[in-house]
């Protein structure tokens, strides 16, 4: 137990990344001189040395030296890719048509990461208790729930990934407990969580410790109960144990969500396309949020901790010099209503010819309006499709990632938001349980589903263009001539997006879904299910497009397998060994749904370290 805990952070880069470039007025958050080695006995000693150690336990919410490490890969493989709204080219695609194996390098380093994590909230949880000293100290509790509430958060990703997986408890690591058995009922691997959960939300309090925006909070705790509550609730249901067990921890979920949304501070953000720039982090929306952004001047720093290569994985082939790991489908792209602001914030296209004139963005259509770069360089490649090294590719990019930065070698940092809870998220979540519980036609959750959708048209920027121009546009303002990579920028006057004036009708979710189930040009018919599901899962890949929750989401809510069967029905369109693919949008699946590919398989490299555990059905 001895020296297992290593303080990573350096003062200059903790304070900021945590922030980002912010609007706040917060206190430098968990600044700390460098350590190398804390002995674990001596950590707990004083309870300022106790606060740097829970520092080595918020490290591991940031990458590595690795530019395939945390925060992009593996989550967007396992929280994007299978759902097929997010697509890729070369090994990445076995992500889209359920080929990955047990194998992948990936997969090995998020369970390693999670499970560091977890050795270390464990080695932590364990002095603390053990600390006499810590009996007197006023921030012991508070540093408790932290712990546990990080805990359970990289619990919650292991168990939404792979299923039941070893339960380490306080003083447990892989290291002093190599070998450990899986959970071995699904309520035994969720009870735990929940507890941490329970316990994290009673010790916490709203707003974050020494208003360190950054730090684990009472809200953060009680939405993850929710969504835990949810977990439990949906298992209950796949494993045949009725609908009374379910509805039991539906009715749970929904009171600790509506605990949130009547005593938290959370709000929906009045734009939703700011939510994406640094020019304020942790905004009242942000539920759980981790800042990737050192300030400037360090753009081209290539310290570890700046090594995140977003923008690259992120951005356009055809004009922004991506790589080619994420690509967006038309799936998504027809999904959006006519008015409906979250696509233009969301996404840029090629210049298709094909596309119809009424389906071209006014501000993204071969073009990111943020970076100022042209999309559609490569004439050949301005299809729907693209040809990217003999794969073929939809020709749309998230400019949720890809919008802060260039893509250059130059300066490799891109500064970007990684949001893991949104509030938008905590009113859909509870709006699922009040339907479960009282029907399709509950009027307070068609309520909260309207008040996503209101936002979403843009109604809730009218009256606050000036401030939201004074707080997001000074950071687009700044990117000229940085580093000499933007010669061709010219400082932009007026936010890239232009900021709603005039308030729209938005149209009644419970009607406009009514119709949508029914199916259209885009998609077919959502059959066995009622309007709420279909509403709810279409507003969720609105909303959550290239964010890690979407596939857990839509599984948990049952909305999974419909939105494949439906969105992307099988044998439609033109196989990708066609030339007319090209000019073709549809998404050609030619595979069926394999239930048992709701979770990932253990790691081959897992099975060898831990005698105990066992693979996954199905692999």
């Amino acid at each position: 137990m001895k020296n297992i805990l290593r303080i990573l952070f350096i003062a200059a880069f903790v304070g900021t990344v945590l922030f980002g470039t912010t609007s706040c007025d917060n206190e430098e958050f968990l600044t700390v001189d460098h350590y190398t080695i804390l002995a674990s006995d001596q950590m707990f000693k004083s309870e300022e040395d106790a606060a740097k150690g829970l520092v080595g336990c918020y490290d591991m919410f940031f990458p590595g030296t690795n530019a395939d490490d945390w925060n992009y890969k593996p989550q967007l493989f396992v929280g994007c890719h299978p759902t097929l709204e997010t697509q890729a080219t070369g090994w990445d695609k076995q992500y889209g048509n359920q080929q990955w194996t047990a194998d992948d390098p990936s997969l090995n380093a998020g369970w390693m990461y999670a499970y560091r994590a977890i050795g270390r909230c464990n080695v932590f949880l364990a002095g603390l208790e053990a600390s006499e000293e810590a009996a007197s100290w006023s921030t012991a509790a508070s540093m408790a729930g932290q712990a546990k509430a990080i805990r359970a958060y990289f619990y919650m990703w292991l168990a939404q990934t792979w299923g039941r997986v070893p339960m380490l408890a306080a003083g447990e690591t892989f290291s002093n407990t190599p070998d450990k058995a899986a959970a071995e009922t699904d309520d035994e691997m969720w009870d735990f969580i929940i507890q941490d959960l329970k316990d994290a939300s009673l010790s916490l309090e709203w707003a974050p410790q020494n208003n360190e925006y950054g730090r684990c909070t009472k809200g953060m705790a009680l939405s993850y109960l929710g969504e835990a509550y949810l977990w439990k609730a949906y298992k209950a249901r796949v494993n045949g144990e009725g609908d009374a067990k379910s509805n039991e921890n539906i009715q749970l979920a929904a009171a600790a969500l509506k605990e949130v949304i009547d005593d938290g501070p959370y709000e929906l953000a009045p734009s939703y396309s700011t939510l994406w720039d640094v020019g304020l982090a942790w905004p009242k929306e942000a539920v759980w949020q981790v800042v990737m952004d050192m300030g400037a001047g360090n753009y081209s720093n290539w310290d570890s901790n700046a090594h995140n290569f977003v923008n690259f994985f992120a951005g356009s082939t055809n004009g922004g010099g991506g790589w080619g790991s994420q690509y967006l489908s038309w799936e998504l792209y027809f999904a959006f209503e006519k008015g409906d602001k979250r696509r233009d914030a969301s996404l840029a296209t090629n210049p298709v010819p094909e596309l119809p004139e009424d389906q071209r963005s006014e501000y993204c259509y071969g073009y990111n309006p943020f970076l100022q770069q042209t999309i559609g360089s490569t004439p050949d490649k301005n299809s729907f499709k693209m040809n990217n090294g003999g794969d073929y590719a939809p020709g749309i990019w998230t400019i949720k990632l890809w919008r802060n930065q260039r893509c250059q070698w130059s300066s490799p940092h891109s500064p970007v938001h990684f949001y893991y809870k949104r509030y938008s998220g905590v009113l859909l979540d509870y709006a699922e349980c009040l339907f479960r519980l009282n029907g399709g036609d509950d009027a307070t959750a068609w309520d909260l589903v309207n008040q996503v959708r209101d936002r979403a048209f843009g109604n809730l920027e009218v009256g606050k263009a000036e401030a939201l121009t004074s707080t997001f546009l000074p950071y687009f303002q700044s990117l000229e001539n940085i580093n000499g990579s933007y010669s061709d920028y010219v400082a932009p006057t007026e936010y890239p997006i232009p900021f709603s004036t005039e308030t729209v009708e938005v149209p009644d979710a419970k009607t406009y879904y009514t119709t949508d189930a029914a199916g259209n040009e885009y998609h077919q018919a959502f059959s066995g299910l009622e309007v709420w599901e279909v509403a709810l899962g279409q507003e969720r890949r609105k909303e959550f497009n290239s964010e890690w929750n979407l596939k857990y989401d839509l599984q948990r809510s049952d909305f999974l397998i419909p939105h494949i069967e439906s969105n992307y029905p099988k044998g439609v369109g033109v196989p990708n060994t066609d030339l007319n693919a090209l000019t073709n949008w549809h998404t050609y699946r030619e595979w069926d749904f394999n239930q048992q590919k709701l979770v990932m398989p253990i790691p081959t490299n897992e099975l060898l370290r831990n005698q105990l555990i066992t693979q996954n059905e199905g692999y």
